[in-house]
């Protein structure tokens, strides 16, 4: 099968990719989606890669990399290229990145894109691609599948998805409820991450990695809590709007994007998780299987079905309350040789059920089911 994988990144983690690295935004398409890959952010080449181990064809394409996407025009399409807008170069700051997919270039991209690949299965994992231009698309593809678990925000029509994936039941549920087709597919942990990192003697006793904004409400007040009691050392991309008497700033130690936040989990005795509120009772974001991937101690909030993924207590710990939460991240920072062995039997399970090639095998399967 071709697989063709669409994705968006944060505009904050391309701003610090390309500053980086200068000059990568007049390179080659090739060059870009190289540095990208290498950064390891988000998902990375994670599905793509072991979708071709597994025998498929598959592409990723980050659709708001105004750098990226150009240079594929200007190989691929080149008569797309008339408008001057399309000379520009990174410098004083100024970064193009897409605020919302409305300019002309986005969507003439994108088109050109899916007819030059003509995947027989368009997967996106950004819901913000406009409806009518997926109708229109839909003759270039077998089967167009969407993939989310975080707010929906305004009404959306997720009819004109074939099937829609979710990480978490409770949203599988509510795309069903819809009268949309849709399957859980959880996320993962790719193996070959650890390579990039050397035995590490664990530095960080407690570390956070995550975003806090609107739809964590009860993130901001679990953190705020454990900041008060515990000395965590916090990644987080942004700050604004809370107040500077927060703990939260005082534990800030600024963004991790990719390969950074895997050294901090790597470099982490114990790496605390806190699910978005939109998962109510439901089990299932990057982290669980980033920390333990890493092999920290995972602390993260009990969930009714954590249980299916992880033994409580014996692969990772579990917290109900935020006092709880507190009371737990001492008792194992008290006890290393406790913490230790829940750390190396979470990383084991990991490595044996939750890797990306596991969830491709699972993405197979379930393709094959509706196309």
């Amino acid at each position: 099968m071709r697989f063709l994988l669409l994705s968006t990144d944060y505009p904050d983690f391309l701003t610090s990719l390309y500053r980086q690295h200068p000059g990568l935004d007049t390179q080659t398409y090739e060059e870009q989606v190289r540095a990208r890959t290498d950064s390891l952010f988000g998902l990375a080449d994670f599905y793509s890669r072991n979708l071709k181990q597994l025998g498929h064809e598959a592409w990723d394409i980050d659709v708001n990399n105004e750098f990226m996407q150009k240079a594929w025009g200007r190989q691929h399409a080149p008569g797309l290229n008339g408008s001057r807008r399309w000379q520009f170069r990174l410098r004083r700051g100024f970064v193009p990145w897409l605020s919302r997919m409305e300019r002309d270039w986005f969507y003439d991209i994108l088109r050109a894109q899916i007819k030059f690949y003509r995947p027989d299965v368009l997967l996106t994992h950004t819901i913000d691609i406009d409806d009518t231009f997926l109708r229109e698309m839909k003759p270039y593809v077998r089967l167009l599948v969407g993939s989310h678990a975080s707010p929906v925000e305004g009404t959306r029509d997720f009819g004109i998805y074939d099937l829609m994936l979710s990480c978490v039941d409770n949203f599988v549920d509510y795309f069903r409820r819809q009268g949309v087709k849709s399957e859980r597919l959880r996320f993962g942990f790719e193996p070959g991450v650890l390579s990039r990192f050397s035995a590490s003697e664990r530095p960080i006793p407690v570390s956070f990695v995550g975003n806090v904004f609107s739809g964590h409400a009860s993130r901001l007040r679990w953190l705020d809590h454990v900041c008060q009691s515990l000395s965590p050392q916090l990644w987080v991309p942004s700050l604004r709007g809370l107040p500077d008497t927060s703990p939260i700033m005082r534990r800030h130690r600024g963004a991790a994007w990719g390969a950074e936040m895997f050294r901090v989990l790597h470099q982490s005795r114990i790496t605390l998780n806190h699910h978005i509120d939109v998962a109510e009772d439901y089990a299932g974001n990057i982290r669980l299987f980033e920390a333990t991937g890493m092999g920290s101690l995972l602390v993260t909030d009990w969930k009714k079905n954590l249980h299916e993924m992880f033994e409580p207590d014996k692969e990772v710990v579990a917290y109900r309350t935020q006092e709880e939460c507190v009371e737990k991240v001492e008792y194992y920072l008290a006890h290393d040789d406790e913490r230790e062995a829940i750390a190396r039997a979470g990383q084991q399970r990991t490595l044996r059920d939750h890797t990306f090639r596991q969830r491709m095998l699972e993405l197979e399967g379930i393709v094959l089911k509706y196309l």
